[in-house]
């Protein structure tokens, strides 16, 4: 359902025009910076794009580069790292501007600084959208204010991150619980 409307009455493009996707993979078109996040909405305003630039931590990458953002990216965003494609995925599912931003394991295949970068970028997003995150990554769960824990497909637990963690036998807690175990470990 969004709003009050199932989704299967919905028409495909009232849908997408509802729904932007970030994925884990990203992936990229043949063509340039400009060209990929252009995709998202092709009559885009340059007041827009540099707009999607900061908001996805874009600025400082799209500066080192020869030709900006006409620097091509290869097939697949090849010439790119990963943090600078997913950046890019994340500037073209912003400047589509739909309401409801669903993000799956956006952060999942990053380094420490692409992940602090993605999860500034969703933390200045809340409240101006609906966002639909799917993680594995503690700030990033905890930073929502709905937290939903699956078990087999199903619907185990829901509630914020301090209500969650009041029932020390929950998913959620032990979840949390190991994450904390895991963090001191080291491969030697």
């Amino acid at each position: 359902m969004i709003g009050d409307v199932n989704v299967r009455n919905m028409t495909e493009k009232t849908l997408t025009n509802t729904i932007s996707q970030i994925f884990q993979e990203s992936y990229l078109f043949q063509g340039s910076i400009r060209d990929n996040i252009l995709m998202g909405k092709p009559n885009a305003t340059e007041e827009e794009l540099q707009t999607v630039l900061s908001q996805a931590g874009l600025n400082e990458a799209i500066a080192r580069l020869p030709n900006g953002l006409d620097t091509l990216v290869g097939e697949g965003g090849a010439r790119l790292s990963g943090g600078e494609r997913q950046r890019i995925s994340i500037a073209r599912a912003l400047i589509k501007d739909a309401p409801i931003l669903l993000v799956d394991e956006a952060t999942a295949a990053l380094d420490a600084e692409n992940q602090a970068i993605i999860a500034e970028t969703l933390a200045r997003l809340r409240g101006s959208k609906t966002l639909v995150v799917i993680a594995h990554q503690l700030s990033t769960i905890q930073m929502a204010d709905k937290i939903v824990a699956l078990e087999n497909g199903r619907v185990k637990e829901q509630g914020t991150h301090d209500e969650l963690m009041q029932n020390a036998q929950g998913i959620y807690a032990h979840f949390i619980q190991q994450r904390e175990q895991a963090k001191g470990w080291r491969i030697v």
